[in-house]
């Protein structure tokens, strides 16, 4: 792997990350983390659509003028979002039935435009399609950490119904960790979203400072 690509790995998954360094997409990541299974569902779904978006902005690049890139960015976006629903909706309704009315919200996400405007819109194909990859699943570490912060200490339990939303080969994921009535109800509910970004934006910038990092603040990356 080159330089290139490892740092484009690299911001994607942590330098970087969509939501614990530059705080974007935190709709998602307060409505959809209320279970670790839920957030890992909307964090991939998010990745898909990233990544399919990035690839196409890049692929059609020198086509696109800059006076009409951000109405087809946004319209390779909700191609994209479109397919992601249709094909949740066919193949794992389960999930399909929780995540439903929140797919859709996927275009309004700031996260996949910003990632198009910074990055795939100014570089070719492939570098743009793991860009896209790497920050959606990065986007997901995100949110399933989120969730199951708020899932372990709210109600005892991690990834509770994998395997009704997954599949059954997914019942292994599946466990309770604290005894039942003994979570703290306040974590599933919206102040709990809030403390549990906190904590964990605080623990990546404690690891950062611990590394010799230099702190950055929330704000649109800017690699390209």
């Amino acid at each position: 792997m080159t330089t290139q690509y490892k740092t484009i790995v690299r911001d994607g998954l942590w330098d970087n990350n969509g939501v614990l360094a530059m705080l974007l997409g935190l709709c998602p990541a307060m409505a959809m983390t209320t279970s670790a299974t839920n957030a890992l569902g909307m964090g991939l779904a998010t990745a898909v659509v990233m990544a399919a978006s990035s690839m196409l902005v890049g692929l059609f690049r020198n086509q696109i003028t800059q006076e009409v890139r951000i109405p087809v960015f946004i319209l390779v976006i909700a191609s994209m979002v479109t397919l992601v629903d249709l094909f949740m909706n066919a193949w794992m309704h389960e999930l399909y039935k929780v995540l439903g009315m929140f797919i859709p919200l996927i275009v309004s996400n700031c996260l996949p435009l910003a990632r198009l405007e910074a990055f795939a819109g100014k570089n070719s194909t492939l570098p743009s399609l793991v860009d896209g990859l790497f920050m959606g699943l990065g986007f997901t570490i995100a949110l399933t950490l989120i969730g199951a912060v708020r899932e372990i200490i709210g109600v005892g339990t991690l990834f509770a119904d994998a395997s009704l939303l997954f599949g059954p080969a997914f019942k292994f994921m599946e466990m309770r960790l604290l005894p039942t009535d003994t979570g703290i109800l306040m974590m599933v509910l919206p102040p709990g979203g809030f403390l549990a970004l906190g904590l964990l934006v605080v623990g990546k910038r404690m690891l950062d400072v611990r590394a010799g990092k230099a702190i950055q603040m929330g704000g649109a990356h800017s690699a390209a």
